[in-house]
């Protein structure tokens, strides 16, 4: 990195974070110099997410997916619906009878295959806001730092504004004390 941009970025992030570029962190450091670069720092940070999912991943997703959605449920209670009232129909002949054990097995079956697997989305979603929620942390703080940056801009151009007005009204009273001297003068010579 060259001195001047190294004086930039130290300047900068003693001026607008109050310490010193090495005392920032990873995710300050990133902002005060995608700042100073003007640089965008804005992503899709859920893109970036789902293009590392493993084929797991995204299978695990689709069943919590598709086992926390109004259409399993439905389809899963016309299922029981159906399979005790086929039982009852047959009773002498049911396949599986009153009090449907082999039901009950397959659906525990189901809950132990399905609750890990919710919850692994689950966690995988919880991963996915961390990612999201950091990523809006840097951005908001790089447009921090750039709101910063454009108000001592323009403090410094009011400043310079403010200079040039004194000047010329310091030039103008420079002025008139020389032309009202004139005038005495020229009054008293008379």
């Amino acid at each position: 990195m060259s001195n001047d941009k190294s004086a930039k970025i130290n300047h900068a992030s003693e001026t607008f974070m109050g310490k010193a570029f090495s005392a920032l962190t990873s995710t300050e450091r990133r902002a005060v110099e995608k700042a100073i670069r003007r640089q965008t720092l804005a992503r899709d940070p859920n893109a970036a997410f789902d293009d590392r999912l493993t084929l797991g991943q995204k299978l695990a997703d689709g069943v919590a997916a598709f086992g926390g959605s109004w259409t399993f449920i439905g389809g899963f209670g016309v299922f029981l619906v159906l399979w005790t009232g086929l039982n009852v129909a047959l009773m002498s002949h049911a396949f599986d009878p009153y009090p449907f054990i082999f039901l009950n097995l397959m659906l525990s079956m189901l809950a132990a295959i399905q609750a890990p697997v919710i919850m692994m989305s689950q966690n995988r979603q919880a991963a996915k806001d961390r990612e999201v929620s950091a990523h809006d942390y840097e951005v908001n703080l790089k447009a921090e730092i750039e709101i910063m940056a454009l108000h001592e801009k323009l403090d410094q151009m009011r400043n310079a504004e403010m200079r040039e007005l004194i000047e010329k009204q310091q030039q103008q009273i420079e002025l008139l004390t020389t032309l009202v001297e004139g005038h005495l003068k020229a009054v008293e010579s008379k």
